[in-house]
């Protein structure tokens, strides 16, 4: 495995980074979040004319024709900036699925449109009640020439701002099928919710909602390959926007304790500290090692389950040690609200529990490992 970047790919990464970096600055999010907003449709508007939002789709739709690793980058520099844009939910959780897997009228009908920055989609794979989301408890049945689709679905970010929504359900064989619904559509009903770090979300309940056979994404001849497919993606995803998240958490503690002083010394060369920063360092170093491999992998269309669940437990646990570090180093001015860090503990926890929870990944890694007694 080469995990080096080729110059493309640093060009790519070099550009967001300009971007995000002069748009997601720490006075522009407090001036979100005291609109109450959080969603940066300016600096979304921005990334798409850049061709950073399309980059990861073909180029007959606007894409920029590269791969997972590219957007794997790419969600590392949203994480490191926490950036208020959809880029994982859109991208990675629906339009990279159609992509793949839709019809050439499903393709054109929104991903153009996707890479310009004109629509936003997202999917809904959490369900209350369910830990695994390969098993959705909503349900599709036949309906003459249409699906009729009846489940509850939780935590779908930005469910009201979407055009469509990537929504799995279980047939009464069991299989699995990937449907795509309007968020106006009869039968649909959206409950606001707030994510740990502000992101809009919501409860969708379907209630026999009808589905053209032009809006079945993948039916259940495909549907469990489909999901499965999406979900490694999902959580590869979220890894990489942690790794983003824990290596600025990190720099920020590493430039705080070198420039507060106590005793006449800055904190950094306190013995408890330094100890403190070096196992957050190893911990990134770990997050960065299994998300790159996991990536590697996925992109060059290998078999990576047992990859993808140690970079997802990383994301938890890793994540999680480096955040509460990062706020522990920092003092007081590390439970300020209004401080720039508190962004970072707050997507931290965000990206650990999105999708499954460490306990959740060394649950998958055991099923995993016990199904090859070698």
């Amino acid at each position: 495995m080469d995990f080096t970047t080729n110059e493309d790919q640093q060009a790519l990464v070099g550009l967001a980074t300009r971007i995000l970096s002069e748009r997601a600055t720490p006075k522009r999010l407090a001036e979100l979040e005291a609109a109450g907003g959080w969603y940066d449709d300016a600096l979304w508007q921005q990334l798409a004319t850049a061709g950073i939002v399309g980059a990861a789709l073909a180029e007959d739709v606007g894409g920029g024709g590269l791969g997972f690793t590219e957007l794997a980058l790419l969600l590392e520099q949203v994480g490191a900036h926490v950036a208020p844009v959809p880029l994982l939910e859109t991208v990675l959780y629906a339009a990279l699925p159609i992509d793949v897997f839709g019809t050439p009228e499903q393709r054109t009908r929104d991903l153009p449109d996707v890479s310009a920055g004109r629509a936003l989609l997202t999917a809904a794979l959490v369900e209350s009640g369910r830990d695994d989301p390969r098993r959705p408890l909503t349900s599709a049945r036949q309906d003459g020439d249409a699906l009729r689709l009846t489940g509850l679905k939780s935590c779908v970010p930005f469910a009201a701002q979407a055009r469509r929504i990537l929504v799995p359900a279980s047939c009464a064989d069991g299989r699995v099928l990937l449907a795509l619904v309007e968020p106006g559509a009869p039968g649909v009903t959206l409950r606001p919710q707030t994510a740990t770090n502000g992101q809009p979300q919501a409860e969708v309940e379907l209630t026999d909602v009808a589905v053209a056979a032009v809006d079945v994404l993948v039916g259940p001849e495909r549907g469990d390959e489909a999901l499965g497919w999406l979900l490694d993606r999902a959580l590869v995803g979220i890894a990489a926007t942690a790794l983003g998240v824990s290596g600025r958490a990190l720099a920020m503690s590493a430039a705080y304790t070198t420039s507060r002083e106590q005793f006449g010394r800055p904190i950094a060369t306190f013995q408890a500290v330094g100890h403190r920063l070096a196992d957050a360092y190893v911990d990134v170093e770990a997050m960065r090692l299994t998300t790159l491999q996991a990536v590697w992998l996925l992109d060059a269309g290998l078999p990576a389950d047992t990859e993808v669940t140690v970079a997802k437990w990383w994301a938890c646990e890793g994540g999680h040690r480096v955040a509460h570090a990062a706020q522990h180093v920092h003092g007081g001015v590390g439970v300020d609200v209004e401080y720039p860090l508190s962004r970072y503990f707050r997507w931290s926890k965000q990206m650990e529990l999105t999708l499954g929870a460490a306990p959740a990944q060394l649950l998958r890694l055991g099923a995993t490992l016990a199904a090859d007694p070698a």
